[in-house]
């Protein structure tokens, strides 16, 4: 070959490899870094504004930590950010009820037999939750004093909203059921050992959808949290070395929110004390008892026995319903072995009465009391948030 040719080829073989790379997609953006201590509350906030929980995690804890609490994930003993919500173990369980087979069905009947109409009685568990609340994260140990105080705020909050919107009401039941059983559908994490098996990257990206379309259907009840996340404004208030205690206000469900946050600093970043405490706590704590696998499996056996127990035989006549007067504590003991057999349902299982994150930033955090049941329909549940 002439060097002619060996130019041109090297010349044509160059370009090619020019235009290749100036089609090709753009690298991708470099991981933002919160170098400042508002920043770490604000990119907390604007990942909870897309959905992305993922980069939640990712912006929450050093990439080590991160890493160990991936691998605790797929061991099954922790479902950390979800922790941050309120009745966290439940979760895998709320979204495999509303995944099941005919869940559309039977929790349109379900609601409709048990809080359509019912708003007087929602309106009353929601302020005694509100009150039951505030008291549990008072007195709890696991949350620090700043936790406490944003807490009770949030919680007060969604308490008011709560008592103030149509829980009971038939056709917003009717219409947000479906939107969430086809969510809960579309992660594919419905199946028992899903949550591990996906590791906590991909669940939590799965689960994105999820929240947004939440999101939703609370704002047809008027609480609207991207708008709750839009109004938070974040202030220093004092730093002294690598750490410090910044400022968060925002309006959420038409109440001001006014609290403190700590952060602190590691390898020229910022993060959120009291998550990084939480998140550090999941990784130190026992293997729990029911791990979200084992929670799954066992709504699936509970929903299948219901479906396969015999009807109840009906009285023959009015002697036989007498004779089951008189007997109460048999019919009581039946009674208790029925409802032992029932699976959750969504209004039993979704998460209810918020839990602030421990993350003051984030008015999309709700409450983790011990575990009373759900008031109702679409419970004032949120994404992880920054404590």
């Amino acid at each position: 070959m002439s060097i002619v040719r060996r130019v041109r080829t090297i010349c044509l073989t160059t370009a090619l490899l020019v235009a290749a790379a100036g089609c090709g997609p753009d690298p991708a953006p470099a991981e933002p870094v919160a170098s400042l201590p508002t920043q770490a509350v604000t990119q907390l906030v604007a990942d909870l504004r897309r959905n992305d929980l993922a980069g939640y995690a990712r912006h929450a804890v050093p990439p080590e930590l991160h890493a160990r609490l991936e691998t605790a994930w797929r061991e099954g003993r922790t479902t950390w950010p979800l922790t941050e919500l309120p009745l966290h173990d439940r979760f895998p369980t709320f979204i495999a009820a509303l995944a099941a087979q005919n869940a559309e069905r039977d929790l349109v009947a379900s609601f409709r037999r048990q809080f359509a109409g019912a708003d007087g009685e929602l309106h009353s568990a929601a302020k005694t939750l509100g009150v039951f609340a505030i008291q549990y994260v008072r007195s709890e140990a696991v949350y620090s004093d700043t936790e406490r105080d944003h807490h009770a705020q949030l919680i007060g909050a969604i308490s008011q909203w709560a008592q103030a919107t149509s829980l009971g009401d038939s056709a917003k039941g009717r219409a947000a059921i479906p939107q969430l059983v086809s969510a809960a559908r579309a992660t594919g994490l419905a199946a028992p050992d899903a949550f591990a098996h996906n590791g906590m990257d991909r669940s939590l990206r799965r689960l994105g959808p999820f929240v947004e379309r939440l999101k939703q259907v609370l704002g047809g009840y008027g609480l609207d949290l991207d708008a709750a996340l839009d109004s938070v404004d974040a202030t220093l208030a004092e730093q002294t070395g690598d750490t410090a205690r910044v400022r968060i206000r925002y309006q959420l469900a038409g109440e001001p929110v006014d609290a403190y946050v700590l952060v602190e600093r590691r390898q020229d970043r910022w993060y959120l004390s009291d998550v990084l405490r939480h998140a550090q706590a999941e990784l130190e704590a026992p293997v729990h008892a029911a791990s979200a696998a084992g929670q799954q499996a066992a709504w699936a056996q509970a929903a299948a026995a219901r479906k396969s127990a015999p009807a109840k035989p009906v009285a023959a006549n009015k002697n036989e319903t007498a004779a089951k007067v008189e007997a109460p504590e048999a019919d009581a003991s039946k009674t208790d072995a029925s409802k032992a057999g029932d699976a959750p349902t969504p209004a039993a299982a979704q998460p209810a009465t918020a839990k602030p994150s421990a993350a003051a930033a984030t008015p999309a955090a709700t409450t983790k009391p011990a575990s009373p049941p759900a008031a109702s329909g679409p419970a004032a549940a949120a994404p992880p948030k920054p404590h």
